[in-house]
């Protein structure tokens, strides 16, 4: 559960309420919840959770508000005096209902994070049906139950049979504050939660702490055993981030990223989204398995010792291998550091250190805060991580694991040389205005899935009308417009599996292989149409549209900027070129823009290249 962190103003409201939370609950405290209970005031605010490596938006955690201008606001305070009052199961119970309801009328997309104390969660199995037939038009599929207060709860059958209960109407269970004892561990065994979320405590300032950077390691490991995914909370600062993105952490949650709120964000801000893997670098290489560049590509598979071994071993290891830098020493196979060569042999070179510390166990001389990275850390996170530590660490290298075993290590130099290779090459054929890849890597990737004998939709993504809004506003406006239909565009792809690219001026091409990718361009058009609002004078916007002149000084009025998506399904097997495939894609965009305003146009034809490519060319001229 993350809510927020007291600051100046905050600090004294939280003091008053900690004092609160210290006195008997009153008679009117008890009166102002019993309305509260019954008068719908009771209200929801929503904290999103966020995937690290794309910068959508996975789900929103909802968070009880009580009545305005009243100590039942805090829901600390608002929790004591319910469960003074023994009425915490209502409250609990109301809460959902409240937060299902408000979450529904909103039309968020995404799921909803919602808290359950254990004990009462034990005791409503029965109850999962009629409590989730009131989220409207909110599937039970996107609702996420998070199990809190797990020390309540000494039996865990009950627990259990609910859990199973709610599971069986589609629901998914999450483990809160994992970290906070044996019996949340014990319950992570018992249920098999889809989502463990690590506390805060665990994540404040890991980037400085090696205890708690080893127990978040063993966390992941025992989630990736069972299939559970990890959502790290209350990530606070820029350091916390880059740490939890280095171990391959999928999903956060925290103030850094997003705070609650009434209406919740459906995207991150843009200085969040700055920090992550540019869409270039993403999506331009590696394109026949669809990864960001990781530190795998810049693994040195360097000897390993035990950490007991005596340091004269490793010195005998240097003095063998004089190409070799650094040694790794483990214990029971994880890492617990590195040994560089310079340093070691600086020591051992004087006959007396030897004699005196040779027999000394390795363990002694390794770092003191190594960085320890998972192997899918991308090339991005591994530099800004160590762009926030000491030289020592830039130039003696980092460790890199694989379920928390030792793999090998990467050096400063190499992640230098691969990033800037990289850069140069996404450089050399990204759009310059949106950094997407350009025509070659575009026609790159659909010859990889060809290869692949992939089924997979293309869709043409062009802006109607754009050249006269260019004109009248200026091209900084237009450049502003074809960035935000980019980074709607990029908000609405799985980067795992789909591809966005950037042809030119106010083309774009998305190649998808998410089964949704038809409500996924619904979307596209109505955040379109919603976002670019702010781009026009109220007259236009009233008219729906503005008179400009032409070439020969005629007055010509023109609709406002739109956008037309073409599709066309590509079925695996099919014997087509990505040229081919371009075309088919073009010409379907052609039929798009023959509806008025943001409009998708589905091409339901087999490609069979000559025959289908003749057919739409025909239908192309018949309506131009």
């Amino acid at each position: 559960m993350t809510d927020a962190p007291p600051t100046g103003a905050a600090s004294q409201a939280a003091n008053m309420g900690n004092a609160l939370l210290q006195t008997p609950v009153t008679a009117d405290l008890q009166a102002d919840l019993q309305m509260a209970l019954q008068g719908g005031m009771l209200t929801s605010a929503f904290q999103p959770i966020a995937d690290l490596r794309t910068g959508s938006i996975l789900g929103y955690e909802a968070l009880v508000r009580g009545p305005a201008g009243s100590h039942l606001h805090d829901p600390a305070i608002l929790f004591h005096v319910a469960r003074a009052s023994g009425k915490a199961a209502q409250l609990e119970k109301q809460c959902l209902r409240v937060h299902m309801e408000q979450f529904s009328r909103l039309g968020v997309q995404g799921k909803l994070f919602l808290n359950m104390g254990a004990e009462v969660l034990a005791m409503s199995g029965q109850e999962a049906g009629m409590l989730l037939s009131q989220t409207g038009a909110l599937s039970p599929a996107n609702v996420v139950l998070e199990i809190v207060g797990a020390q309540a709860v000494p039996d865990c059958s009950q627990l259990r049979q609910a859990v199973t209960e709610y599971r069986s109407v589609g629901v998914r269970i999450a483990m809160d504050g994992l970290g906070e004892g044996y019996s949340s561990l014990r319950l992570w065994v018992e249920l098999c939660p889809e989502y463990i979320k690590i506390d805060k405590y665990l994540v404040r300032n890991i980037n400085k702490d090696p205890l708690k950077q080893q127990f978040v390691r063993s966390i992941c490991d025992i989630a990736r055993r069972s299939g559970a995914r990890v959502i790290a909370g209350g990530i606070e600062t820029l350091q916390e981030f880059h740490w939890i993105r280095s171990q391959g952490i999928r999903y956060g949650q925290g103030f850094f990223l997003a705070a609650p709120g009434y209406s919740p964000a459906s995207r991150l801000r843009a200085e969040i989204l700055a920090v992550l893997p540019t869409p270039a670098l993403h999506q331009q290489f590696s394109t026949s398995e669809h990864l960001t560049p990781t530190v795998n590509s810049i693994l040195r598979e360097v000897p390993a010792v035990e950490h007991t071994r005596p340091i004269a071993h490793v010195y005998a290891i240097f003095s063998a291998h004089i190409e070799l830098q650094l040694v790794a020493v483990l214990r029971d196979g994880m890492p617990m550091g590195l040994i560089p060569r310079a340093r070691l042999l600086e020591r051992m070179a004087r006959p007396s250190y030897r004699a005196q510390h040779g027999r000394q166990p390795c363990a002694k001389f390794i770092q003191t805060q190594p960085i320890i990275v998972d192997h899918q850390t991308s090339l991005q996170d591994i530099g800004h991580l160590i762009s926030e530590v000491t030289s020592e660490h830039q130039f003696d290298g980092f460790i890199i694991t694989k379920q928390g075993n030792y793999l090998g290590v990467g050096t400063g130099f190499d992640l230098i040389r691969e990033i800037t290779a990289l850069q140069i090459k996404a450089a050399k054929y990204a759009n310059p205005l949106t950094q997407l890849p350009g025509g070659v890597p575009i026609n790159d990737h659909i010859d990889v899935l060809l290869k692949s004998r992939s089924t997979f939709y293309v869709c043409y993504v062009d802006l109607d009308n754009f050249k006269p809004f260019n004109d009248l506003y200026s091209y900084r406006k237009g450049d502003v417009i074809i960035q935000t239909a980019a980074s709607l565009l990029g908000e609405h792809i799985d980067r795992d599996i789909d591809f966005l690219g950037h042809i030119g001026g106010d083309d774009f091409i998305i190649v998808f292989r998410s089964q949704d990718w038809r409500s996924r361009c619904q979307r596209i058009l109505d955040r379109f149409a919603l976002e670019t609002v702010i781009f026009y004078q109220p007259e236009h916007l009233a008219a729906g549209g503005y008179t400009i002149e032409n070439r020969q000084g005629v007055p010509v009025f023109h609709p406002l900027v739109s956008l037309s998506i073409g599709v066309v399904k590509v079925v695996a097997g099919m014997p087509l070129t990505s040229y081919q495939i371009a075309e088919f894609a073009s010409l379907a965009k052609a039929q798009a823009k023959k509806i008025p305003g943001n409009s998708l146009f589905v091409e339901r034809r087999s490609l069979v290249p000559d025959s289908a490519l003749q057919a739409l060319r025909k239908d192309n001229e018949a309506g131009a």
